[in-house]
């Protein structure tokens, strides 16, 4: 049997775009009520609020706070507390990291700034939980694009921050075991969300574009979130699921080389098509 969420409360921070309001939304289509947090007036809150009355869903609580301090998740979670007894769900969005210029200026506090964000607010929010509710949520996810494997030129403290981020869903997993609460990471790979398309342009995702049916969307991701925490996987904890349809982004790429080169012409000789 699937897990009812009707007037269940899902937490989910950096919630108002691409990965984190799809999943939202999924949720809310549940009847799930959504706490979806942002950072410093980044979110059209009219535009999501009408999105998930459209969806359906219980209108959802949008707050501003910053992931990085404590103090602003804790003001969150007895705000929280004030209308509900506990957080069932939490999902773990918010990714941000310092973008290096050059192996010789990377710094200390930039490592420390982007685990900060991309890292440690994952333990921090289940801790603050715990403490303000007196429970753990019941599920808790933590999305993580690619982990460790890839690294992006100029965004040198992304792999470190995921496997850290991945470090410490395991061993939480391990602490919270006799709590009951399931926690697990997503591997999203590639999705072209808002914040992909600024940080890699949109050349990257017209490139994308050509290895379609390798590409994963935000609803796929949200699904797929959803499903942890349906009930139906509950024999996994501490897993590192990755989100792909059968081979690696990368890997396609080379082997599907062709694609990245125009067709010939109509009519052309093999020479004029070689060459084209």
């Amino acid at each position: 049997m699937m897990k009812d969420y009707n007037g269940k409360v899902v937490l989910i921070t950096g919630g108002t775009k691409g990965i984190g309001l799809a999943t939202g939304l999924a949720f809310g289509r549940m009847g799930a009520q959504l706490w979806l947090t942002h950072r410093w007036g980044s979110a059209n809150e009219d535009d999501i609020r009408a999105q998930f009355a459209e969806a359906g869903a219980p209108a959802p609580m949008i707050v501003e706070a910053d992931a990085s301090k404590g103090k602003e998740t804790l003001a969150l979670l007895e705000q929280i507390k004030a209308k509900h007894d506990a957080v069932d769900v939490f999902l773990n969005n918010v990714a941000m990291v310092v973008k290096g210029d050059g192996v010789m200026n990377h710094t200390a506090r930039a490592l420390h700034r982007s685990l900060d964000y991309s890292a440690w607010p994952f333990v921090d929010y289940l801790l603050g939980m715990k403490k303000v509710f007196g429970v753990y949520p019941s599920y808790a996810v933590a999305t993580s694009s690619d982990g460790a494997d890839v690294h992006y030129p100029n965004y040198d403290y992304v792999g470190v921050s995921k496997a850290v981020l991945e470090c410490f869903a395991r061993y939480m997993a391990t602490h919270l075991q006799g709590e009951g609460t399931k926690v697990n990471v997503l591997r999203t790979r590639q999705v072209a969300t808002d914040s992909y398309k600024e940080i890699f342009g949109d050349s990257n995702v017209e490139l994308g574009e050509k290895f379609g049916e390798w590409s994963v969307t935000t609803e796929e991701c949200a699904n797929t979130i959803v499903a942890l925490c349906s009930g139906l996987f509950d024999s996994m904890s501490g897993q590192v699921v990755t989100l792909d349809k059968g081979a690696s982004y990368v890997d396609n790429m080379f082997t599907l080389g062709s694609r990245l080169f125009p067709a010939p012409e109509p009519g052309a000789t093999g020479e004029e098509a070689s060459n084209g």
